[in-house]
């Protein structure tokens, strides 16, 4: 990648300013907190690790608080988010655009995948493998790699690593377990994601009924999501309700994915999640996003860690048999080929339709 950019070249980020918060009385869920800073000491991860798991088992999504981030620095991130598409042409934008089917890389153009009714979405991807450096990308981001690459390295070692040991105790397994599967210099996919959800036409909202992006689960382990002002994430709380997640300053939320559902044998099942049209006060705003996407070393079977204390006492569920099942690779390009670009079939449950990826029946929400 050539980085050798000149001053002249260097590219300004724009100011990120906070869009304010709704003031639409919106129906919240009720997420727990976790303080990360407690997470520095094997004596400190001791007594969280109840505390993050049974948020994991009760409703796949919590906050995570005090991660080492400023409210600067993290502003600052998002500034590269807006920069990111906002400074770019769309030639260049289709320069560093994906080329394979089965993964998310560069730019995901708007209106790739199918919704609802023939519509299609309004959301602009750019997705960055961690080893950010390595890559090539458009001229208005070569001044602020640095910047990303250690966006990329706090989350992987601040964020990441520290919840996957919380989860590992929480099984009674040595706290290192999952941490050697997401190795950080092994071959998987683990990626920075920037977003941007664009304003739709009443029309588009009326046949997708205000859905920008179906309830789906997550591929991966762990996902990483930079908590943003503007509404619109939902997630299917166990009453089998719709509720928002509220906006917490400088916090990032997290939630678990099909493949630590798959390692830990239904322990840590994943939440169902959807986008919807923001309240009527943000409606016309645009939605940035900020994430990070953990998933193991592309060679890790997915199969339950049986060895674990707790599966035996509780017993573990299986998608697969250990023969079977897909490595993380096959079943993350499983999830990319098809997603929003299959005719997907309707389930038994109302407004749920399905697909089936390596044996495994994939639920998608109205």
């Amino acid at each position: 990648m050539a980085i050798e950019t000149l001053e002249s070249a260097y590219t300004e980020l724009p100011t990120y300013i906070p869009p304010p918060n709704t003031r639409e009385a919106l129906e919240y869920a009720d997420l727990p907190v976790i303080d990360l800073a407690k997470a520095k000491t094997r004596e400190g991860r001791s007594q969280l690790s109840n505390q993050l798991c049974e948020a994991m088992k009760s409703q796949g999504f919590f906050y995570a608080i005090n991660h080492g981030y400023t409210q600067e620095e993290t502003n600052k991130m998002f500034s590269v988010t807006q920069l990111t598409f906002d400074g770019v042409s769309e030639e260049e934008k289709i320069k560093y655009s994906g080329k394979s089917q089965d993964e998310y890389e560069g730019y995901k153009p708007r209106q790739t995948w199918h919704i609802d009714q023939g519509i299609h979405d309004q959301i602009e991807h750019y997705n960055i493998r961690r080893h950010v450096g390595k890559y090539s990308h458009p001229q208005a981001l070569h001044s602020h790699i640095p910047l990303m690459e250690a966006f990329a390295k706090h989350n992987f070692f601040n964020i990441l690593v520290p919840i996957l040991q919380l989860l590992a105790i929480g099984l009674e397994l040595p706290e290192d377990t999952f941490v050697k599967q997401h190795e950080w210099d092994g071959e998987s996919f683990t990626t920075i994601r920037f977003m941007k959800y664009h304003p739709r036409s009443e029309d588009e909202e009326l046949k997708t009924k205000k859905v920008w992006l179906k309830g789906h689960t997550d591929f991966g382990t762990i996902t990483i999501l930079w908590s943003q002002p503007v509404a619109g994430l939902q997630i299917l709380s166990p009453d089998e309700k719709w509720r928002w997640v509220r906006h917490m300053d400088n916090a990032v939320v997290i939630n678990a994915g099909d493949a630590l559902d798959f390692l830990c044998g239904g322990y840590y099942p994943p939440t169902r999640h959807r986008v919807v049209q923001p309240p009527v006060d943000q409606a016309n705003i645009p939605r940035y996003g900020l994430f990070f996407f953990a998933t193991p070393n592309d060679d890790v079977k997915l199969i339950p860690h049986e060895e674990s204390p707790v599966l035996k006492r509780v017993g573990l569920k299986r998608q697969f048999s250990d023969e079977e099942a897909p490595t993380m690779e096959q079943w993350r390009k499983g999830r990319t080929r098809s997603y929003g670009k299959i005719e997907l079939k309707k389930g038994n449950e109302t407004g749920v339709e399905e697909e089936v990826i390596s044996g495994v029946v994939v639920k998608h929400f109205s």
